[in-house]
């Protein structure tokens, strides 16, 4: 087994490639995630991957070592929610998402033996409406400033907000990790 390096200080992503039981060790990719205004913004989060990914190879010297990154993008009405800057600005995310079907899209990039292997996996989310109480509540108690469209399917807004999920549940926490799995096997790095 090759040596495996996750290029994200996500702690769910984490948690996700620990469960699928994969070592590795994880290093940050410490770079600007900005992207070129003619990129389609369904391609942004797997082009954020790569060059994630590219920093980190430039910190490895083993060839045979395995570069994993990834970025996940909030779409809605084809407007990319990112991280919220503030509360006021997580409050107007949740309150565009509430009621609605949105799209979480992650790319992923696996840097191994030279080359760059790139995909990305969407999953649509509806919320119900969610009250201004319900997202002010979540605002305050959780704090969601690190996350894409200012939520986490995994906490409290996710068991009481989300009406429907079509695709998969990890892709939405950050890392679709059993497409990940099979894609590191095709590759023989597991």
């Amino acid at each position: 087994m090759s040596a495996i390096i996750l290029a994200s200080q996500s702690p769910r992503r984490k948690m996700l490639l620990e469960w699928a039981e994969i070592p590795f060790e994880v290093v940050v990719a410490d770079i600007e995630e900005t992207y070129p205004s003619n990129l389609s913004k369904q391609m942004v989060p797997a082009f954020i991957a790569a060059n994630k990914a590219l920093a980190i190879k430039e910190k490895v010297k083993q060839l045979d070592t395995c570069i994993i990154a990834a970025d996940t993008i909030v779409l809605w009405n084809n407007e990319i929610l990112g991280k919220p800057i503030d509360a006021a600005d997580a409050i107007k995310s949740l309150e565009k998402l509430s009621g609605q079907l949105h799209e979480v899209i992650t790319g992923v990039a696996i840097y191994y033996k030279g080359e760059m292997h790139q995909f990305s996996q969407t999953t649509q989310v509806k919320f119900h409406d969610l009250t201004k109480d319900q997202i002010q509540f979540y605002v305050d108690q959780y704090k969601p400033f690190d996350k894409a469209g200012a939520y986490a399917i995994q906490e409290w807004i996710g068991v009481i907000g989300i009406e429907s999920i079509q695709g998969d549940f990890y892709n939405v926490m950050g890392l679709p990790v059993s497409t990940l799995v099979q894609k590191l096997q095709a590759l023989g790095v597991v």
